[in-house]
Parts: structure tokens; C-alpha cells; sequence
């Protein structure tokens, strides 16, 4: 029996088949395994138990949901959501942060440890690191370049609590090369035209799709009481953004909606007479698209960026397009512009020279 700095009665020691030293209790022919080694506060807790003849519980330490150690950066983010700038955001960009955020508060620091950014002190994140933790997503470019924005709030929020003195990411630019979805092509629209005819679900969404310039979180809820038939105005308040548009009603809409009933509170209705959601509305036109043969490709979205180049080739300005279509960045507006007008220059350089080149040739 090794040593003890005082005498432990009913208390005797051995050397399990790993070598290590194990406790235990025994009195009137019991048998108690006493946990740890003399001196720490399990070690203590049980043997007294022992002694005083009653069981020992083991204390279990639980995490509180959205415990958070000071400074860190789920501190940090707790901060975020109770700024007036997050209250001031819609839902669906709310809902898209907290998406992010919880993905990067639970991304290991290193791969093969436990360790979360989320109990990481702001303090300790370096260049190098928002460096590495963009290159995990090197394969997703656009969601890495809106993860920066929603870390960099959390540093924002940490710069205001004074945890730190500088940004880390200053001057950090994540610009992926913007795709995104393509317009649709005038054979394109033309094939889905000709498969489903004016007073048809699949024609309804297409339109309002297209002659509103709407995100389908907009389509899906379009309402009779947004349409001013005697002064021809859609007024939209956005989903994404809040803003509020007054747009014409033109005539190609017009042609579209003539038909429908209009009994019920929303325009676009499932065969059950219900609204669609957002979710079911994206497989629908996927469904739609395949039964008319058409190329993968032509969504939803893609009917807002057709009603963008449309805007853009007829020459309208990047602030018409702006207010058309609800952009409050002007990058993504100038993309319509910048094709057009590359376009448009490229076939006028290209008609130059060809009338040099024929005004070069001999007569007859």
C-alpha cells in the first residue's frame, strides 16, 4: 500500500492491468472503487460517501445553451444580435447570418481538434487564419466572400466592446469572379411559351417572374391588392431588404393576369388553390422547365437576370436598373450594363470596319 499523508480507514490501493494505480473501499465485506487519486475533490467526495454509507453521484458539468466566455466570438456574436444594426435587417438576411455565423462559430480550428472558433477569443484571430478558414470553402467561392461579412460583424461588435484595437481582416478583399444564374434565351422563353399557355400556374409564376423583375420570395406571395389597375402600378415591398418598389404594369403582365380569378388573396395559387412557398415554388419551375424539354439551367432566378438584360440592351441606366429591380448594390447592376454595353460597342467597332474594308474594295 503506498503512503498517505494521513491515515485513510477502509482505504487500500493496487495497480490495475495498465499499471495504474487505482482506490477502493472495502468495509463488512463491500467493495467501493473510489475514483482519482487522494487529494483531488472526486477522489474526496467519493470516500467520504463511503464513508458516511451513502452513494456517490458524480457532478456533471452541463454547457448552458449559448453559454459564451467572455470576449470570445460567441460573445461576440451575442453582441451582434442585440446591435440596432442586426434588429434593422429582415428576416431572410437574419436567417442568412445566423446560418453562416453558426457554421463558423462550430468550424474546428484545426480539423483534428474539438476546439471551436466559437470559444476562440476574437483577440487571437489572425490574417493567416481568416486566410485558412476561407480556403476551407474554396469550392463554395460566394458563400466564403458572405462568411468574411458575417465574421467580420463579430469583429466589428468586438472593436465597439474594446476586446480588441485593430481588424484583422482590414483591407481583406474576397471578390469570387459573379456568375450566378444565367438569363434565359429567347428560344428558351419562346419553347416555354409554347408549352404552357396563358392562365396556367407554370405561365402565371414565368411572368411575374419576368415582367416584375421578382425573387421567387416575392413571386410567391404576390397579391391582388399590390395591383392598381386604374393607374397600372404593382407596388412590391421586397422580402430581401425591405424596399419598396412602384413599378409599371405593363402589358405583357396585363395579357397574363386577365384570365385568372381573382377570389382569392394571392395570384399564383397550386392546384389546391393554396399559395406556394418559396421551396416548392423553385422544384415547380424545375418541373415545369423539364416538361418542356428545355436545358438545365433556366430557373427562376434566371428570369430576373432575363428582365435585367433586357433593361440593359434596350439602354437603360444602371440606376433604372437599380430601381427596377430592387439593387441596392450597384455592382450587381452594372453587370446588365457592362454586357450590354460591351456588346453594343463591340457590334459598332466591328461595323467600322467593315465599312473600311469595303469602302477599299474596287468597284463591280
Amino acid at each position: 500500500m503506498t503512503d498517505l499523508p494521513e491515515p485513510r480507514p477502509y482505504l487500500s490501493t493496487y495497480l490495475d492491468r495498465h499499471g495504474t494505480r487505482r482506490w477502493r473501499y472495502r468495509r463488512a465485506g463491500k467493495t467501493v472503487s473510489i475514483p482519482g487519486q487522494p487529494g483531488e475533490p472526486e477522489f474526496e467526495a467519493a470516500y467520504n460517501a463511503a464513508l458516511e454509507g451513502r452513494k456517490h453521484t458524480p457532478v456533471t458539468v452541463l454547457s448552458m445553451p449559448g453559454a459564451a466566455l467572455p470576449a470570445t466570438f460567441r460573445a461576440a456574436w451575442r453582441r451582434v444580435q442585440a446591435s440596432p444594426e442586426w434588429l434593422a435587417h429582415d428576416p431572410a438576411t437574419q436567417a442568412k447570418n445566423i446560418r453562416l455565423a453558426t457554421e463558423f462559430l462550430t468550424l474546428r480550428v484545426i480539423p483534428t481538434d474539438p476546439a471551436e472558433w466559437g470559444d476562440m477569443r476574437v483577440a487571437d484571430l489572425k490574417r493567416r487564419h481568416v486566410k485558412d478558414i476561407l480556403a476551407r470553402f474554396n469550392a463554395t467561392p460566394h458563400k466564403a466572400k458572405h462568411l468574411l461579412v458575417t465574421i467580420r460583424k463579430m469583429i466589428y461588435a468586438a472593436l465597439d466592446e474594446e476586446w480588441i484595437e485593430a481588424d484583422p481582416t482590414w483591407k481583406m478583399a474576397y471578390k469570387p469572379a459573379y456568375k450566378g444564374w444565367r438569363a434565359w434565351t429567347d428560344q428558351e422563353r419562346s419553347q416555354f411559351e409554347a408549352r404552357w399557355p396563358i392562365g396556367s400556374a407554370a405561365r402565371t409564376a414565368y411572368g411575374l417572374a419576368l415582367w416584375l423583375g421578382n425573387r421567387r420570395s416575392d413571386v410567391a406571395r404576390v397579391a391582388w391588392s399590390w395591383f392598381d389597375f386604374r393607374q397600372k402600378t404593382v407596388t412590391i415591398e421586397q422580402v430581401k431588404g425591405g424596399k419598396t418598389l412602384v413599378l409599371p404594369l405593363t402589358p405583357m403582365l396585363s395579357e397574363l393576369l386577365a384570365p385568372l380569378p381573382r377570389d382569392k388573396e394571392f395570384v399564383l395559387l397550386t392546384a389546391y388553390g393554396k399559395p406556394f412557398s418559396e421551396k416548392s415554388l423553385t422544384g415547380a419551375m424545375a418541373h415545369w422547365t423539364k416538361l418542356a424539354d428545355m436545358p438545365k439551367g433556366c430557373t427562376l432566378h434566371g428570369l430576373r437576370k432575363t428582365l435585367g438584360k433586357m433593361l440593359a440592351e434596350s439602354g437603360a441606366s444602371t440606376r433604372q436598373l437599380m430601381e427596377t429591380l430592387g439593387h441596392d448594390d450597384i455592382e450587381h447592376a452594372e453587370l446588365y450594363s457592362r454586357a450590354a454595353e460591351q456588346q453594343r460597342l463591340a457590334r459598332d467597332a466591328m461595323h467600322r470596319v467593315t465599312r473600311k474594308i469595303r469602302s477599299l474594295k474596287p468597284n463591280g
